[in-house]
């Protein structure tokens, strides 16, 4: 079940070749799907920018529901970006997985902490930058101490706590979904069905599960980018 990793070192930092190939591929994908869905924009939409239309108002939907002002308007992009990003990251190793020589080059990118973390990281910092940006250094400090100033302990201990969840529930979500596939094709080979009828009887299992790991990713990059919403409008509004 474990999958074997390469590993290249530069600089005195150690990459997991199969998580950056990953990432670069995510990106590649994500880039040339909207690159393709926004040729020929026309006033009357085709079917392509009608898809386009449908994903820039659902992500821009995720920031009104949190943020309906005007101050939600400066994270559409971001927002949009990123939940494209984890929805392609989060189904890439359920239709491509390239092995050679034992050795897994592709997979997931979020079926690893070591990309979910920095993920939820970037957000993270950057609710405290615009936090920041907004009511100064100091007044940025002062809400740690709110509502009371005895809050300042738990406040601290939220912002680490926040970075875990965000991070882990991801990764855990992606990374069982990918175990349990490779739990139903041992299962079938346990079960005697091995080659050609092994193959087949598994065909169904993994269909159902994969249509449901798909589901699950979606839902998996909705919350990640609601939270984030969240961890913004915590940093620019006060109550």
């Amino acid at each position: 079940m474990e999958n074997k990793y390469q590993y290249l070192t530069f600089l005195g930092l150690t990459f997991n070749v199969a998580n950056c190939l990953s990432i670069i591929l995510t990106a590649l994908v994500v880039f040339f799907l909207v690159f393709f869905l926004s040729r020929k924009i026309t006033m009357r939409p085709g079917k392509r920018q009608n898809v386009l239309e449908y994903l820039i108002d659902f992500s821009n939907g995720i920031v009104k529901s949190i943020m309906p002002g005007d101050e939600g308007k400066p994270f559409y992009f971001y927002i949009f970006v990123l939940f494209l990003f984890l929805l392609v990251s989060n189904i890439l190793g359920l239709f491509l997985e390239i092995k050679v020589n034992g050795f897994t080059y592709t997979k997931s990118p979020t079926a690893d902490p070591m990309v979910t973390m920095p993920l939820a990281l970037m957000s993270l910092v950057l609710s405290h930058y615009y936090g920041a940006e907004k009511y100064g250094f100091k007044g940025y400090l002062s809400n740690f101490a709110r509502p009371v100033g005895f809050m300042l302990p738990m406040n601290l201990i939220e912002e680490f706590t926040n970075f875990l969840t965000l991070s882990l529930r991801l990764y855990g979500n992606i990374f069982a979904g990918e175990v349990l596939i490779g739990l139903l094709v041992m299962m079938t080979q346990g079960a005697g069905l091995s080659g050609v009828f092994g193959s087949i009887a598994a065909i169904p299992l993994m269909m159902v599960w994969q249509g449901f790991s798909v589901f699950i990713g979606a839902v998996q990059a909705y919350i990640f980018a609601t939270l984030t919403c969240v961890y913004f409008s915590r940093k620019i509004t006060r109550e």
